[in-house]
């Protein structure tokens, strides 16, 4: 029995983990291993409580003397929960997390031969200094400049996973410039809260925090294991870069909220028990669209906690997932011809007097500041719609995007009937209306039992990448492996940046006789009339689409390395430097990071692809053809004439078609060598991912094509890797 027969009848055998409840009420546990503020209370004073909470909510500088107390009560904590390490957990510029454990153990008197003490003070959870030069920096750190900074961020909680206190960080260079993700979405959510806090004061003086809500949607793939580990595709690049789609796929559309599989629903049961030890607030779970593909989400939150715990929920899916017999796909396609994944970002903003600023109001005023922030962040998104494609554009997530799953690579805002009806009348109108927002509207069946549905004020658009959904925005276009963290870094620094102009062009007006709400009116108005290129309520999948949007000025380019100038365009600088979130220097590294990175995707993918094709599909292509040779010549052998051509006919047919094929994929992976042997003599980054994007990725479909054709000739007993029927529909 081959070993793929062998590993699919492994995974048959398999049943579902029994898992049960840490407790019995999820409040029980809920945050057991985080360093919350309920269990701060219990091991700092109330005075170092005082200036944390001043330092998270203010901005007031931390001092070093109360980051000794907070060390010393959170390392009693860990340990108290059996943790022997601590380190600082931090986000470079790889869209993943990095640590360095150390031990809490140091001479009690200070050198060699004393006794043992646990040690974790002030100075280790402020800053540590890990090897700088072994990460992405763009140029900004030389490889012989090793020192760089690990600072602690006190606004996400720190907590404790298998034996190590994790403590959530920043990172930067010795000189100071940002080399990670989080410290500028830190810095961009510091200033979407400073602007909107003074566009909020036009409406209510008592608001003094805005604060930047996420909440992800994280799709995903569970393959099992043993299928997995003899697929070097899967294995190497988290992608099938060959297989023939199953006859059956998604076409029936059966899979999709269906009846959760049992193995799968016993993973996401002690998925949903893990984090809500680490305090993540799973909400939702579902099949989805996709065979094997399904779905979790948790209940919104503060923008950067949430980023950080979907970083940890990522990781926690994968142990669990090992755990279950199964392995997680977090690629934004890992299966040709059905749905790939993402990771919807559905994000808003609210006061600290309690008020959703994406949310309609119930009286005028509440309404107009209500459609101010909506018109600003059509304004913003519109201004910066390539910048926005840049944020969330991978070399994983350009397969995604375009394809009849997910958005297009244009942005665009769906606003809904309701909320596009109004703004048509404000631009129409010549002076300050009223502005009344509809309560969800009855929806009658006429079915006896069945209740009245309440409508929402707002449709949903799923093929729109920035949708609006009654009180918050969704960005659809983040895949699923990426971190939240660059699509959030742009669009909160987008809305902050139009905020300030939106405010300096109101004060201009009042300050020269306009009333307040006509001056709020006439610039809103104004940016109404700018922004309708933005808008659109169709269907963001059709060609006519594309077509309108690059009529519309807006952009339409599909090219990653080329997606990614954006970044640098004079206006981006502008939008980044004026806001304080990142220089020009960063904003260049940054770049330079992003085309090697994508380089260094294609370049695995292309060597993982040339293997599979030399290694696995020419030789079993190669000893199917010899069979059916070793049939014709035992058929000529036993008939003549045209008896022996008849019966050898489709044989012989298949014979020169393999050979055919194979000599195609051969000559495809030679010239694709030989090509990115050409291209990596190339010294610029953005020169060289362009010529991969170019040059080296047409070779993929021409060796994919062939391979897949063969793939459905050859005796599927001689066929070793897995088949897309097993890898999606053994579950």
């Amino acid at each position: 029995m081959s070993l793929r027969f062998k590993a699919v009848e492994e995974a048959f055998k398999k049943k579902a983990l029994v898992v049960s409840a840490p407790a019995k009420f999820t409040s029980e546990y809920y945050g057991k291993y985080v360093f919350t503020t309920s269990t701060m209370s219990k091991y700092l004073s109330k005075d170092v409580m005082k200036s944390l909470k001043n330092a998270v909510q203010k901005g007031d500088t931390l001092d070093r003397n109360i980051a000794d107390y907070v060390a010393l009560g959170m390392k009693m904590w860990a340990m108290e929960l059996g943790a022997t390490h601590y380190t600082h957990w931090f986000q470079p510029l790889t869209d993943g997390t990095a640590e360095k454990h150390d031990s809490f153990i140091d001479y009690a008197g200070g050198g060699p031969g004393e006794a043992i003490i646990e040690e974790f003070s002030g100075k280790l959870l402020a800053q540590q200094e890990p090897d700088a030069s072994s990460f992405p920096s763009g140029g900004i750190r030389s490889t012989f400049e090793a020192r760089g900074y690990t600072a602690w961020d006190p606004s996400s909680p720190a907590f404790v996973i298998d034996d190590t206190l994790v403590v959530p960080t920043i990172f930067i260079s010795y000189t100071g410039e940002a080399l990670d993700l989080k410290a500028p979405l830190l810095k961009a959510l510091s200033a979407v809260d400073k602007a909107a806090v003074n566009v909020c004061n036009y409406f209510d003086t008592n608001v003094n925090k805005v604060y930047s809500y996420l909440g992800w949607e994280q799709e995903y793939f569970l393959i099992d294991e043993g299928l997995f580990a003899i697929r070097p595709d899967l294995l190497l690049t988290g992608r099938t870069l060959l297989g023939h789609e199953s006859a059956k796929n998604q076409q029936l559309e059966d899979h999709y909220f269906g009846a959760i599989p049992t193995r799968v629903a016993s993973y996401m049961r002690d998925l949903e028990f893990e984090g809500y030890k680490y305090g993540i607030p799973l909400k939702t779970r579902h099949n989805e669209v996709a065979p094997n593909q399904f779905e979790l989400a948790p209940i919104f939150g503060e923008t950067n906690l949430s980023i950080d715990q979907n970083l940890l929920i990522m990781k926690l899916m994968k142990t669990v997932a090992r755990r279950h017999g199964f392995r997680l796909l977090l690629h934004e396609k890992p299966f040709a011809g059905i749905n790939g994944s993402g990771k919807h970002n559905n994000w808003s903003l609210g006061t600290n007097t309690g008020v959703g600023l994406l949310t309609p109001g119930k009286t005028p005023e509440e309404n107009l500041q209500f459609i101010t922030f909506i018109v600003n962040i059509l304004q913003a998104v519109y201004k910066n719609n390539a910048l926005l494609k840049a944020s969330i554009m991978t070399a994983q997530n350009a397969h995604r995007l375009g394809a009849n799953e997910a958005p297009p690579a244009i942005i665009s805002v769906f606003l809904g009937t309701q909320v596009s009806a109004i703004l048509d009348k404000l631009e129409k109108a010549s002076s300050k209306e009223a502005i009344v927002v509809d309560s969800k509207k009855k929806l009658s069946l006429g079915i006896a039992h069945i209740p009245e549905v309440l409508l929402d004020n707002t449709d949903r658009n799923r093929t729109s990448p920035f949708a609006f959904t009654g009180n918050r925005f969704e960005f659809r276009a983040v895949g699923s492996s990426a971190n939240c963290s660059s699509a959030m870094t742009v669009l909160n620094t987008a809305v902050a940046a139009q905020l300030k102009e939106f405010k300096a062009e109101v004060d201009a007006k009042i300050k020269a006789g306009t009333s307040k709400p006509d001056a709020i009116f006439e610039v809103i108005q104004s940016y109404i009339k700018a922004s309708k290129p933005i808008r659109f309520d169709g269907n963001g999948y059709s060609d006519e689409w594309k077509i309108e949007a690059a009529k519309r000025g807006l952009d339409c380019e599909t090219s990653v390395p080329e997606i990614y100038k954006a970044y640098t365009t004079p206006e981006s600088v502008k939008l980044f430097t004026s806001t304080s979130v990142l220089t020009e220097k960063e904003l260049h590294a940054r770049n330079e990071v992003k085309w090697e990175t994508y380089t260094k995707k294609i370049q695995i993918e292309a060597r993982v692809l040339g293997d599979l094709a030399v290694n696995h599909i020419i030789p079993i292509a190669t000893r199917y053809q010899s069979f059916l040779l070793d049939n014709v010549v035992k058929i000529k052998a036993v008939f003549s004439g045209d008896k022996a051509d008849k019966l050898s006919a489709l044989d012989s047919a298949l014979i020169v078609e393999i050979g055919e094929r194979i000599a195609t994929i051969k000559n495809a992976v030679d010239d694709m060598i030989d090509t990115r042997r050409k291209i990596n003599k190339i010294e610029s980054e953005y020169d060289k991912a362009l010529a991969y994007h170019d040059k080296v990725l047409p070779y993929f479909d021409v060796i994919r094509y062939n391979s897949d054709k063969l793939e459905l000739i050859i005796d599927d007993e001689m066929w070793t890797l897995p088949k897309y029927r097993e890898l999606l529909f053994i579950r």
